[in-house]
C-alpha cells in the first residue's frame, strides 16, 4: 500500500473496492469475491492502465501436491486452491471484459531485490 501511495505514476487506488461474482466449486453457489486493489497507473507508454491486483503468497497459487496419506490439511489447501482458481477466472474474465488487466502478485515478485 505505501508503494501505492508513494509511486507517481498510480493515479488512484482503492482496496477491495471490487467486487466479483463467481462459482464456489465446492459448493456450487455464486460468492462475492472482494478483490484486493484496483489501480489505476500511467503506464511507460504514457497510456492509462486499470487493472485488479490480487496478492497471495506463492503456496496458494501452485496446486498441492498431494502426500502419501491424505490428511485433513491437504484437503484444505486443495479447497483453497479450488476457491481461489474459481475467483481468478471470474476475475480474468471481468477485466478481459471492462479492457482492464488482471494480475496475480506473490511475494517474489514483492521482495524483488
Amino acid at each position: 500500500m505505501d508503494w501505492l501511495d508513494n509511486n507517481i505514476n498510480v493515479i488512484r487506488w482503492a482496496s477491495e473496492e471490487i467486487v466479483i461474482p463467481y462459482v464456489s466449486p465446492i459448493d456450487n453457489k455464486v460468492h462475492r469475491y472482494f478483490t484486493d486493489f484496483y489501480v489505476e497507473a500511467v503506464g511507460r507508454d504514457g497510456e492509462t492502465r486499470k487493472m485488479i491486483l490480487e496478492v497471495k503468497p506463492k503456496a496458494q497459487t501452485q496446486e498441492p501436491k498431494r502426500p502419501q496419506r491424505t490428511t485433513k490439511r491437504y484437503i484444505t489447501e486443495v479447497m483453497t486452491y479450488g476457491v481461489n482458481q474459481a475467483k481468478w477466472k471470474a476475475a480474468e474474465d471481468y477485466c478481459r471484459h471492462k479492457g482492464w488487466e488482471f494480475r496475480l502478485i506473490t511475494e517474489t515478485e514483492l521482495f524483488k531485490k
